[in-house]
């Protein structure tokens, strides 16, 4: 009778294997980030110089709006305890 069993490579080819296939995953994660990165379209200076005025404009809408808010209810707050 023939012995059937298959001979399991050793654990040092196993590391090897392991290891050759992490490299060839991280190689290809960095040549299809390059890929990636070269069909994005970058904004140009006055985009980007327009969209940071109305970022900054909107905090600075919505930081008033909420002092004005905090001003209110604390008014009426120190109203309703008396203080």
């Amino acid at each position: 009778m023939a012995d059937k069993t298959e001979k399991k490579p050793g654990f040092v080819a196993r590391a090897k294997t392991a290891v050759k296939n992490f490299c060839g995953k991280v190689a290809k994660f960095f040549r299809d980030t390059k890929s990636e990165l070269k069909k994005v379209v970058w904004p140009s200076k006055k985009d980007t110089k327009t969209n940071t005025i109305v970022v900054l404009v909107t905090v600075i809408v919505a930081a008033a709006v909420l002092i004005l808010l905090d001003t209110i209810f604390g008014g009426i707050l120190g109203l309703i305890i008396g203080a």
